[in-house]
């Protein structure tokens, strides 16, 4: 069973810090908001996770193989979440004030809107219906009981929000938002046009 809980943790910890959707939300909130916004994001990203690894420890391969159309709504869904998402850090790129200018105050979201993104982001990864309805699940198979089952959805969920912390609180260090004020346009420009890339790729490779 340790062979089995290291196999896993290592194959999520490569998964986790593989450049994608979750890491440039973390990111990109610490740097423009806040820590605490940040952690919003990386609670939300999370229980993301959790759904995900627990319906495919009840079977997520079989779903996907037996109910093609859900499939491709998922993508679907998924890829025009990633592509408003990114529109919406473009619009925002573009009203970003020039270099010189007074530096606005930080813009916190409202009501807790950092964790439905966070949230929202993590079941539209275009990586997340692959890794745990393909890799995930080769590790999951039926030899595998109920208690190891639950171990692993505590491992996964626990090794999440400790990578996502690291980011947040990294991307929150003062040198690192002073020089995304610096660049914040650039930054955010990048960051929408990337996830507009997701979105479209998930669409178009449905």
């Amino acid at each position: 069973m340790l062979t089995l809980f290291f196999s896993v943790a290592v194959m999520h910890l490569l998964a986790l810090i593989s450049p994608g959707p979750d890491f440039f939300f973390v990111s990109q909130t610490a740097v423009s908001r806040s820590r605490k916004e940040a952690m919003l994001g990386v609670l939300g990203i999370t229980c993301g996770v959790m759904v995900w690894s627990g319906v495919a420890l009840l079977g997520l391969n079989l779903i996907v193989e037996k109910m093609a159309w859900l499939h491709t709504i998922i993508m679907v869904g998924g890829g025009m979440y990633l592509c408003w998402l990114g529109y919406q850090m473009l619009r925002g790129a573009l009203k970003k004030r020039a270099v010189g200018d007074p530096a606005p105050q930080v813009e916190l979201a409202q009501g807790g809107r950092s964790f439905i993104k966070g949230l929202l982001t993590n079941l539209a990864n275009p990586k997340a219906i692959v890794y745990f309805g393909s890799v995930f699940s080769l590790f999951v198979g039926d030899s595998v009981g109920a208690a190891a089952r639950w171990g692993i959805f505590v491992l996964i969920a626990v090794e999440t929000f400790a990578w996502f912390t690291v980011v947040a609180s990294l991307f929150a260090l003062p040198k690192i938002r002073l020089g995304y004020q610096r660049l914040a346009k650039w930054i955010d420009g990048f960051a929408g046009a990337l996830f507009a890339g997701f979105g479209i790729h998930l669409i178009v490779s449905r």
